[in-house]
């Protein structure tokens, strides 16, 4: 069987089909008339989107934010593929699974902006800025800077590379609730000196949901000469926008949160005139190929992973990156604004719709954060992670699109009751 003949039997056995979902075109068709912001409240239709997903009933999943499972719709392809690369075995590996890689790597590029020579496929956040971060340049006595509300693993990698190079970390702290953006910005800019040679900053904040200026933090920074890494974890296809757009010179993030991959999926951007720079960390299986595939060779790894990215691109796709963001922002408006301003209630996430989508963060005044997720769950049956660190006291809450307006209200119900105590 040829490469062609070969592509052609995997269309028909399903590995390159896409199942269609209780067709949402179908759903959609009686809203199509509405704008996105129209339709974030129409629970009606976003019951019907429920419907795709398995949920179970032993509790109200508000901890979207750490894996956003799969719809049944793509966790079905995601067998399937599993199920045709296991028929396959050595043959489909040996033939078409770099193309297939290829091919994903590119449509991520062309969905979430850059181009396809400076976007990788890695397994996750961490994975692409520790990629970054070990293979920076560096010279003893440079400096970077990032924020103390920085996810901790790459904090403790910038710790390991101040070890190892002897780098300088300056470590500052992002308000809560910023009066402006220019306010942020000179919160990183007061920080560079004449040695900083890196920013790392978070495009969400991922323990508040507050979303950052990033394209201003990065003109900024380039300003002094000044290259800077985005933490974009939460960020893709969570709200819309364009990498290339940011203007920052590497980017990384998960897919197995907000696009709802498979565990074992991520990206990583880096601008094509700094690919060259960044030293790599694995030895790829080609030396020096002065391609961004020189930075990301992890060896034989789960392969179905990358087939269901498109899947996953296919569902997020028909439902609308608007509406998805409509409705996301609707929901977590829906239990901020009912708690914002009750007594005992404290919200530690920005209340300017811009600088905020689902993800928020809340605290019960007085309560320890650990206490308060644990009478959630065990009072209430309201599962949320607890977050006390970095100027952060409350749960993180997010909402996904399967989540109803019903259970927000059991949630609100639960934050005003434990107010009062």
């Amino acid at each position: 069987m040829n490469k062609r003949s070969f592509l052609k039997n995997l269309a028909v056995t399903g590995i390159a089909a896409s199942t269609p979902f209780r067709s949402i075109s179908e759903i959609l068709a009686p809203y199509q008339h509405l704008a996105p912001e129209e339709l974030a409240s129409e629970d009606v239709f976003w019951n019907q989107i429920r419907e795709g997903y398995r949920l179970k009933p032993d509790y109200i999943n508000l901890e979207n934010g750490y894996y956003c499972f799969l719809p049944q719709d793509t966790l079905e392809q995601y067998i399937q593929h599993i199920r045709e690369i296991n028929y396959q075995g050595s043959y489909y590996m040996r033939t078409v699974q770099w193309e297939n890689r290829a091919k994903n790597a590119s449509r991520l590029a062309d969905f979430f902006g850059a181009s396809p020579e400076e976007l990788a496929i890695t397994r996750n956040t961490t994975e692409s800025l520790d990629l970054i971060i070990a293979g920076f340049p560096w010279q003893k006595g440079d400096e970077a800077i990032m924020a103390e509300q920085d996810y901790g693993s790459m904090l403790n990698m910038f710790t390991l590379v101040a070890r190892r190079h002897g780098i300088v970390n300056k470590i500052i702290s992002v308000p809560n609730h910023p009066t402006s953006d220019e306010e942020i910005v000179k919160l990183y800019e007061a920080a560079i000196t004449p040695k900083t040679k890196l920013i790392m900053v978070s495009h969400m904040i991922n323990i508040t949901g507050q979303i950052l200026p990033i394209k201003k933090i990065c003109q900024m920074a380039h300003r002094h000469g000044v290259e800077v890494m985005v933490d974009g974890a939460h960020a893709i296809a969570h709200f819309k926008f364009r990498i290339d757009d940011l203007e920052c010179d590497y980017y990384g993030s998960s897919l197995h949160k907000w696009l709802s991959v498979p565990l074992g999926a991520g990206l990583l951007y880096v601008n094509k005139n700094k690919i060259n720079k960044i030293e790599p960390l694995l030895a790829p299986f080609e030396l020096d190929q002065g391609t961004i595939s020189n930075l990301n060779q992890i060896g034989t790894h789960p392969v179905a992973t990358d087939l269901a990215i498109s899947n996953a691109l296919d569902f997020y796709e028909k439902i609308g990156v608007e509406r998805k963001e409509a409705r996301l922002r609707y929901l977590q408006r829906y239990w901020s604004d009912a708690v914002r301003n009750v007594p005992g209630i404290q919200m530690n996430t920005p209340e300017a719709p811009k600088r905020s989508c689902a993800i928020a963060n809340v605290g019960i005044k007085g309560m320890d954060p650990s206490v308060m997720a644990k009478t959630l769950m065990e009072k209430y049956k309201i599962f949320t992670v607890a977050i006390d660190g970095a100027n952060v006291r409350g749960c993180r809450i997010t909402p996904n699109v399967y989540t109803t307006t019903n259970e927000l209200n059991v949630f609100i119900e639960a934050l005003k009751q434990m107010a009062k105590v």
